[in-house]
């Protein structure tokens, strides 16, 4: 009867013991050696951010008005949307003006970094899109800077739910920032003879700018995660769905390619964008889009996208394009013997939620990180750390023609592949050793009451279920999944792993975070950074680490397109790369990003930290100028800030 028994008692024996055994192996990775040392080299230090006149006034809400559908999983819905970018707005010359969403009051604020000198501060204001249509059916949800017209200029894209994105094009006539500097604009034209609004209801939580033509203009991608539907209409009809599954979702609003088409200048400026109709494969562009990111793999001046879609496949899509006529194709990873199907690039079945590239191992190619749901005894997937493996660029074009992405699942074995709740990611180089570190945000919901048991039931529900809200468990105000996580800061331990020091780094604050924007904002070679906090106020943090090295910095431009009087002004040079090799003979690859990740955009410097080395350096530089024509040089810099002009040659002219 013993036997008999014990037999009975051994499968869940062996499954409590098999899962012991899994903690022990989790808790092991995530815990890496080395961390304390590793934190010792680093000190950040947050300051605080100006607001506009009379803003704490304003009411401050902390859950969304959403469709009667969702009322039940109104916390869920309202889990997305602080974002913050960090650029140079007033034109001096230093990436010191901030831009964020704040979701309490669904208000785009427009500040000065705290730690921008007198002359680059500026009374912060409200963006405001009057007199273009905006009702209570719409938030923002992030902010994009950018030269959309080729003015020279820096203007403002806002992204929606609920509507189109829209254009704040900066006036040649006004010379100080505020309100009345920019003129909105609807990113596509749209009609209303009433009012209001009749658009597409799109519902945006990622949008990249990137030359995608090779026609040296800035094009623009946009990741939209609800289809069309009245999700924040609390009037609205019973037309919104969830995900139709948790692992291969193609129902999602899906992902647009807009062609820019031509662009005005002066005090009535204008920017033209036409939609690229099947310039993203129609089976890879219907997914839950909360991230995009874009490089130049393969050395033609083509950048090519990784989109990160939550519920399901992610896609490396690989760029095809001529001037006048964007064309993806997409590429997946090969998957070994000993490959689980969910570490295959395109294939895995994880919860993509940001997405950035950088040269992370410094062997002069791009690799990529992948924020996924990564909570221990909630949902354990693993962040993805993809690293390239192709041995030249014309490996990696022929591998990507073939449709076969060259790309290794490297997360555990660097220890970066369980953090939290992922989300925005950011590679930045905050020693300037030449080597990169990662910030991550993490959290879902805060509140009192743990949801997780409800969140791993409905992961088992069948998928025929899913896509209908009623059948999901409640997250309402007071429920909580994941509220408490911090974000993360992965630096590189002696052993080579990364290992989160964001406790010994004292960051550890328990909210849940969204935005990441890094930013020279001094002008010093030392990397700052700002965090989108959701349903709290954001936050700047200064780098004051105090055994930083020599630095590269480059400020990449290009002579403005459209002729407003002014003499010299510039406009950025988009997805220009600049490959760096020290006198040891290694080498780092960098680029100009014109916007990616989930919610937050990093300033337009391209940096290269040199450590001990102060030059020369060798960099080749490659770009388009502004008629789209590849050019490519190779110089010699002394360690500091360079501002280059690119034409058909490279100009290096004073810093401003």
């Amino acid at each position: 009867m013993l036997g008999q028994r014990i037999r009975s008692l051994s499968p869940g024996i062996i499954a409590i013991l098999l899962a012991a055994t899994l903690f022990v192996i989790i808790d092991s990775q995530v815990s890496v050696a080395g961390a304390s040392q590793a934190a010792s080299k680093y000190r950040f230090k947050e300051l605080p951010i100006a607001y506009p006149e009379g803003y704490d006034r304003l009411p401050k809400r902390t859950v969304r008005n959403v469709n009667p559908a969702y009322f039940k999983i109104r916390s869920w819905i309202s889990s997305v949307g602080a974002s913050v970018a960090l650029n140079d707005l007033t034109g001096n010359g230093r990436a010191n003006s901030m831009c964020f969403v704040d979701v309490r009051t669904d208000e785009v604020v427009v500040t000065y970094a705290p730690t921008a000198p007198a002359g680059d501060q500026f009374a912060p204001f409200l963006l405001d899109p009057a007199p273009l249509p905006i009702d209570d059916t719409m938030a923002p949800m992030g902010c994009v800077p950018g030269d959309f017209n080729m003015d020279g200029r820096m203007d403002l894209m806002v992204y929606y739910w609920g509507r189109v994105p829209i254009l704040f094009l900066r006036k040649a006539g006004v010379t100080e920032l505020s309100n009345d500097a920019y003129l909105p604009q609807e990113l596509l034209p749209q009609s209303s003879p009433d009012g209001r609004y009749h658009g597409p209801k799109w519902h945006t939580n990622a949008a990249l700018v990137s030359d995608l033509d090779g026609d040296g203009k800035p094009d623009i991608v946009i990741g939209n995660y609800f289809p069309e539907s009245d999700v924040l209409n609390v009037r609205g009809q019973d037309n919104v769905e969830m995900n139709d599954t948790l692992s291969a979702a193609t129902n999602g609003g899906g992902d647009h390619v807009l062609r820019w088409l031509g662009g005005t200048g002066g005090d009535e400026p204008s920017a033209t964008y036409v939609p690229e109709r099947g310039a993203i494969p129609f089976d890879k562009s219907t997914g839950w889009t909360l991230g995009i990111a874009s490089a130049d793999l393969t050395g033609r001046g083509l950048p090519d996208l990784y989109v990160a879609n939550d519920f399901g496949h992610d896609h490396m899509l690989h760029n095809q394009s001529r001037p006048g006529q964007i064309k993806f194709s997409s590429a997946i990873g090969e998957r070994t013997p000993i490959t689980p199907k969910s570490l295959v690039l395109g294939n895995g079945s994880f919860k993509g939620m940001g997405i950035d590239f950088g040269d992370l191992d410094r062997n002069g190619s791009f690799d990529m990180m992948v924020s996924n749901i990564t909570t221990a005894w909630g949902l354990e997937e693993s962040n993805f750390v993809w690293i390239n493996e192709a041995e030249s660029e014309s490996e990696m074009l022929e591998s990507l023609g073939k449709g076969i992405a060259p790309f290794s699942a490297q997360a555990r074995p660097l220890g970066m592949a369980w953090s939290g709740w992922g989300w925005d990611l950011k590679f930045g180089d905050f020693l300037n050793s030449g080597n990169l570190e990662v910030v991550q945000t993490h959290g879902f919901v805060k509140g009192k009451i743990n949801r997780w048991p409800w969140l791993q039931e409905m992961a088992m529900m069948n998928d025929n279920l899913l896509s209908n809200p009623s059948m999901w468990p409640n997250i309402q105000p007071g429920d909580d999944i994941a509220g408490d996580q911090p974000i993360a800061f992965w630096a590189r331990t002696e052993s080579g792993e990364f290992a989160n020091i964001v406790e010994h780094l004292g960051l550890d604050v328990p909210i849940p975070t969204r935005g990441i924007a890094t930013a020279d904002t001094r002008g010093t070679g030392a990397l700052d950074f700002a965090v989108a906090r959701q349903w709290a106020p954001p936050a700047f943090y200064t780098n004051e680490s105090p055994s930083r090295g020599n630095h590269l910095t480059l400020r990449l431009y290009r002579p403005a397109l459209v002729s407003t009087g002014d003499e010299g002004l510039l406009t950025p040079a988009y997805d220009a790369t600049a490959k760096v090799t020290t006198a040891d003979g290694r080498s780092q690859v960098v680029q100009l990003d014109g916007g990616s990740g989930h919610g937050g955009k990093r300033s337009f410097e391209v940096r290269a930290g040199l450590g001990a080395d102060s030059g020369p350096v060798t960099v080749d530089l490659r770009w388009r100028d502004i008629n789209g024509q590849f050019h490519t040089a190779s110089q010699s810099f002394t360690a500091g800030t360079h501002t280059l002009v690119l034409t058909d040659r490279v100009e290096e002219v004073p810093n401003r």
